[in-house]
């Protein structure tokens, strides 16, 4: 048990328009260009108004978050120079997707040629944690046994309450938006990696896919890299946020790795609870209650988060990540950043703004939460606990 579990953390974020708080659009390409020049571990995503930080492989969680905040505040100070805000959420609380475009890009017109208008629907941004395993050719065994801790890691990170303008209802709704692509949501249930292989050649002779990074599901074996990679989480405003979730997703790593027992003989019940749960996140975030196929019963999410903590805490005693870790208490009694958002929306509603308006201070404290990336920035008012 001595490996490492290196991770990697890859932030999405979007860019709005410091006057409209909509797509910019005349400055995008100077905002680019300037990030290519300045900004390393940065790159341009899908559609041009968005833009991807990541972390280098580590081991300290302290390095990732210093070498992201690093990353977040120079991005922010382009942006102050250009007019252009930018922000972590799940979704951008007014963007259009109509008023899209993608990114010149190879891969990038092709799968806008591929999935036509969904494309361009693709308005979202997510959280994509990277760790390392000791043993490579063991992912997918690895995969199923993860799969009932997505729905606790996706209510800690919500951060996507509005969608084209409107409040959803829901505290989590990138996932729903992203779920009109095709090859997303849970993985299928593979009996072993010769099964995986098996379904990644057929899909590749057949012309589905043109290799297995065509495949986006919430957890995937990474094409690129020598690991697990979680995918099913909202990009979080809070970066502290971020460093949490991801510590908790590699200590389940590594305690998957260590326990062949855990959740083992998962079913297609036991995937369907995974499934029903991730829906039950999506909608009520920190305040939803997760069916336990054990128990038979549904428990609270601030006992899941518990329950969670306690089955991963001598994993994270020996990664050195247990203070990152214990941040999850911390997310549950503050809210996450729909929590925060909703808050803000309502609180500019009362004082007599209109939604637009009010829409636009959301963008504003997201924009300053982001650039602060701690609780005890200048983003992190209101001070806020979940929305009831």
């Amino acid at each position: 048990m001595a490996h490492a579990y290196r991770f990697g953390i890859e932030e999405e974020f979007f860019l709005a328009d410091s006057r409209s708080r909509g797509t910019p659009r005349a400055r995008l390409r100077a905002f680019h260009a300037a990030v290519r020049a300045r900004v390393c571990d940065a790159e341009r995503e899908q559609l041009q108004c968005q833009v991807e930080i990541a972390s280098p492989p580590t081991d300290d969680p302290a390095e990732a978050q210093a070498h992201l905040g690093d990353l977040r505040r120079r991005l922010a100070g382009i942006g102050d120079e250009r007019g252009i805000l930018t922000f972590a959420a799940g979704t951008h609380p007014t963007a259009r997707w109509r008023d899209q475009r993608p990114t010149d890009k190879a891969r990038y017109h092709g799968l806008m040629a591929d999935l036509r208008m969904l494309g361009r629907r693709n308005l979202v941004c997510g959280l994509h944690v990277h760790v390392e395993v000791p043993d490579p050719e063991e992912r997918i065994g690895l995969m199923s046994p993860l799969l009932p801790f997505l729905p606790v890691l996706l209510a800690l990170s919500t951060s996507s309450p509005f969608w084209q303008g409107q409040a959803t209802g829901m505290a989590g709704y990138r996932m729903r938006a992203y779920a009109e692509l095709p090859r997303t949501g849970v993985p299928e249930l593979f009996s072993d990696e010769a099964d995986y292989a098996h379904y990644v050649d057929v899909m590749t002779r057949a012309g589905a896919i043109a290799d297995a990074s065509y495949l986006w599901w919430h957890l995937r074996a990474s094409v690129k890299y020598p690991t697990l990679e979680l995918r099913v989480a909202d990009s979080c405003t809070r970066l502290d946020d971020a460093v949490c979730i991801a510590s908790l997703f590699r200590c389940l790593v590594r305690r998957v790795v260590r326990d062949r027992t855990l959740n083992a003989g998962m079913t297609a019940a036991s995937r369907g609870f995974v499934m029903e749960n991730l829906w039950r996140a999506e909608c009520d975030g920190l305040r939803a209650t997760l069916i336990d196929e054990a128990r038979g019963c549904g428990v609270p999410m601030a006992a899941c988060v518990e329950d969670l903590l306690a089955a991963t805490a001598e994993d994270a005693e020996a990664l050195g990540c247990a203070a990152a870790c214990a941040r999850a208490r911390r997310i549950v009694a503050e809210g996450t950043s729909a929590d925060r958002q909703i808050a803000v929306f309502a609180a500019s509603r009362k004082s007599g703004a209109g939604e637009r308006a009010a829409l636009s201070a959301v963008v504003d404290h997201l924009a300053a939460e982001t650039a602060a990336g701690s609780t005890d920035g200048p983003g992190g008012r209101p001070h806020v606990g979940p929305a009831a």
